[in-house]
């Protein structure tokens, strides 16, 4: 594993801070660096010192989603899920719904751009609190199907309609307003406000703090956002044989690369690598 593609530090008695170190490419998600996240937090579960734990990234951004420019070749899935169609929806939701099995709470600390597969990793974090300019997005939808559905559950039918039709972003301060997010605040006090809120949490006995996680996420899948979740990995798998996906792969394989690829999807929209952000 690559070394040093997050870096650990505890900023308050009892809090475990994991920061995506991966600045230069926006943190995307490459094998090595969803491995690391999760062995970091299972380390940090299985702490007594720890009591809740802090995600963010590095640079410009949280995360602007999964590598999809080469930074996995030469590495190997970080954990093992069962082969065949759909392996890649199951094994990166999986990963990332897995964080509600943790007993011990975790925040997901917003900037920049959370996109695709980053906002996935929030998703499945526990309490989310972003810059008010930060901007949450699937752009993916432009050219495949989501690998995580879940925007019906968090945002509501009609915005999750919105977004999966378009492509199109909205800011921590939207995020807040629909019900994706806990708060935002101006990007230079997000460290410190979001380490207010760890703060507290340390001061409710930790045992309880972690039955009452449980309590939440319980109910919410015995409504069945877990099913759902699962059962739109096969509506992704689906997706991987279009002629979109196809056209997609092979701009992407061109000359041009990734970049003119992004670049060419979003041309239209105005946004994201075409806004200059």
């Amino acid at each position: 594993m690559p070394e040093n593609v997050i870096l650990l530090d505890d900023p308050a008695p009892g809090v475990r801070r994991i920061t995506l170190n991966r600045p230069d490419k926006r943190n995307a998600l490459n094998h090595p660096l969803r491995g690391a996240i999760i062995d970091a937090l299972r380390t940090a579960d299985q702490d007594d010192e720890v009591q809740v734990s802090i995600i963010r990234g590095a640079g410009p951004s949280f995360s602007a989603g999964y590598d999809l420019g080469g930074g996995n070749e030469g590495h190997d899935l970080p954990f093992y899920t069962p082969g065949g169609e759909g392996q890649w929806p199951r094994h990166v939701t999986e990963t990332w719904m897995g964080i509600w099995d943790l007993a011990k709470p975790v925040i997901a600390q917003v900037h920049g751009y959370c996109l695709a597969g980053g906002s996935e990793l929030a998703t499945g974090c526990d309490l989310v609190y972003m810059a008010e300019d930060a901007q949450m997005g699937y752009p993916a939808v432009r050219f495949g199907v989501p690998d995580m559905h879940f925007h019906p559950w968090f945002l509501g039918m009609r915005k999750a309609m919105e977004m999966m039709i378009t492509g199109d972003s909205i800011s921590g301060i939207e995020a807040v307003d629909l019900g994706w997010a806990n708060a935002a605040w101006p990007a230079d006090e997000l460290d410190d406000r979001v380490l207010e809120v760890a703060v507290r949490i340390t001061k409710v006995p930790a045992e309880m703090v972690q039955l009452n996680k449980r309590v939440v996420h319980r109910q919410m899948e015995h409504m069945g956002l877990r099913n759902g979740i699962r059962a739109g990995t096969e509506l992704c798998a689906l997706g991987t044989h279009t002629k979109a996906m196809e056209e997609f792969v092979t701009a992407m394989r061109s000359e041009g690369g990734l970049t003119k690829a992004l670049q060419e999807r979003d041309e239209p929209f105005g946004d994201y690598r075409t806004s200059h952000r």
